[in-house]
């Protein structure tokens, strides 16, 4: 994640624990429908970052993250948790 996108996974705990972040449960984007889309803010990034995790049993593991493209900041500032 850090490598291909520049965000760490601090900064994407960051976004996953931001109150007002925006959950997609399951992703909009998933075919197989078994991940989670959240786009929350990082403090430590400074922006928005859109993370996917898997859910398996109880415990959640981080795929991937990537800074929120601009429709994904509108939609945050927006509180639009409707599906594209």
């Amino acid at each position: 994640m850090f490598a291909r996108h520049g965000v760490s996974p601090g900064e994407a705990d960051e976004a996953l624990d931001d109150p007002d972040a925006l959950v997609f449960d399951p992703d909009y984007a998933s075919q197989p429908g078994r991940s989670i889309r959240t786009i929350g803010y990082s403090s430590t990034a400074g922006r928005m970052l859109t993370v996917i995790t898997v859910r398996d049993g109880d415990t959640v593991y981080g795929v991937n993250g990537w800074p929120a493209n601009s429709s994904n900041v509108r939609r945050y500032r927006e509180g639009d948790n409707d599906e594209p």
